[in-house]
């Protein structure tokens, strides 16, 4: 049986890990499971308290952010903004006929009655968006992206910084519990010392990979295109480019902007990072040949230096739109005695693996002891008994796991929103602003260069620019 050091030992066991379950003697490896509890969030908020919101943007994300943050007591939903009139209309069959509709976002600016605003646009809005409302005094939920190209990413946080409102941008895995309880479990050095992170977001449909439905009524008389294109090239009207936005490098970030934001925003705010100083994409178009622009499939390679928050790591991103595998969303926190597994919403997995010495058997295995002389293999083998003479017998017993779930009916993104509005009412800290926001989606945007350029891209984290 392999050997370990008294020291690892303890360490790993219960006895240096306080509350796991673990018996040395049982021969079965113990495993603890936990389920976090609900915040009591709801005390916090009257129903009379009001804020009224207004949405920009009522595609797909608008008719799931807009509800749920309908949930917290005191929103009010007043107002919305959409370049297609079907989608005003439906604005007011789902949300009341008293809901204040235009085409034309500008008309909202100026309204009395509007506290915030959810910026549900397609990503090349997003920051002259959130900059105009912002100056207009009004609390702004921007959806991540925050930025579409990295010389915005500095004009949003200093609007930021010179307003009284609070900007927060929506990836909400940064309020989800389950990332909050993977950053208590690093801190307190859980899995040792931290080397790699490995992430995947995954799909395999036509939805996710942005082939949305399109009406037959959509032509230039329903739809505003001028007003959508925006500061985008003039180009005649296209209904891919207007309802499969996301497609198109024009309006969209890809898949590092959709998705890989998301990684970065998880891995940051489990670790404390603000980003890594090397970026490095590869990828292309294989299996989606719609006339998009933006590839389906793209590795990602990046490095971060040590900082007060972690020690210096490699990170590895991939997401794959035509994946047969289902392997989903997850992330590998990994470190020299331990490492944590992360489904977003759902559960963060710790597996100790106590480090040990090998075996006689494996040293007399694969390994150069065999090319030595049988005179020296046998000093080499009474050498190495007296040495390792006080250490445990390696068990299966010895590896240990604990896993926290959500409770049922989790949802990270009502959390993200109690958070927002928490921010507004009684100025808590925003727990995705400008300078998170910049520097989660930065990195993706980078990957987006590196990759077309077929070049490695150096960021400054830190200052949030070029090198």
């Amino acid at each position: 049986m392999s050997k370990i050091s008294r020291k690892n030992f303890l360490r790993n066991s219960a006895f240096g890990m306080a509350g796991l379950a673990f018996n040395p003697f049982k021969g079965e490896a113990a495993s603890r499971f936990e389920e976090l509890k609900h915040r009591d969030w709801k005390k916090k908020f009257a129903a009379n308290d009001r804020i009224q919101i207004a949405t920009i943007g009522m595609g797909i994300i608008a008719h799931f952010d807009t509800p749920t943050a309908l949930q917290v007591p005191g929103i009010e939903f007043v107002a919305a903004a959409d370049c297609y009139d079907s989608r005003l209309v439906r604005t007011k069959e789902v949300f009341g006929d008293d809901v204040f509709t235009t085409k034309d976002y500008r008309e909202i600016l100026d309204r009395d009655d509007v506290d915030a605003v959810l910026l549900c646009t397609p990503d090349h809005w997003h920051a002259k968006h959130s900059i105009d409302f912002l100056n207009a005094g009004k609390h702004v939920y921007c959806e991540k992206p925050m930025v579409q190209q990295i010389d915005e990413g500095l004009q949003v946080v200093n609007a930021e910084q010179s307003s009284d409102a609070v900007l927060q941008v929506g990836s909400q895995f940064t309020s989800d519990m389950i990332f909050q309880k993977a950053k208590e479990l690093y801190e307190s050095g859980a899995i040792g010392t931290l080397n790699q992170v490995v992430a995947v977001y995954n799909r395999n449909s036509a939805l996710g990979a942005w082939q949305y439905s399109m009406p037959a009524d959509a032509t230039p008389q329903t739809v505003d295109w001028d007003l959508f294109l925006g500061d985008a090239p003039d180009i005649e009207w296209d209904p891919k480019r207007f309802f499969r936005w996301r497609c198109y490098d024009d309006y969209g970030t890809g898949v590092p902007g959709d998705l890989f934001v998301h990684l970065f925003t998880g891995i940051h705010t489990v670790l404390g990072a603000v980003g890594p100083t090397h970026v490095s994409g590869t990828g292309g178009i294989r299996s989606w040949f719609d006339e998009r622009e933006a590839p389906d499939v793209i590795n990602g390679q990046y490095h971060y230096p040590e900082t007060d928050s972690h020690p210096e790591f490699t990170l590895t991103l991939q997401s794959n739109l035509a994946d047969g595998g289902g392997t989903g969303t997850r992330f590998q926190f990994i470190g020299d005695e331990g490492a944590m597994e992360v489904s977003p919403g759902s559960s963060v997995k710790l597996t100790r693996i106590p480090r040990r010495e090998p075996s006689l058997e494996e040293l007399q295995g694969y390994n150069s002891l065999l090319t030595f002389s049988e005179e020296v293999q046998q000093e080499f083998i009474q050498n190495y008994k007296e040495e390792h003479d006080d250490e445990v017998e390696y068990q299966p017993a010895m590896n240990q796991t604990e896993e926290y779930r959500t409770p049922n009916g989790y949802d990270s993104r009502l959390d993200h929103f109690v958070n927002f509005f928490d921010s507004i009412r009684n100025g808590t800290p925003v727990f995705e602003d400008a300078t998170f926001g910049f520097r989660a989606a930065a990195p993706a945007l980078l990957t987006n260069i590196s990759l077309k350029e077929q070049r490695v891209v150096q960021w400054d984290p830190v200052n949030m620019r070029l090198t």
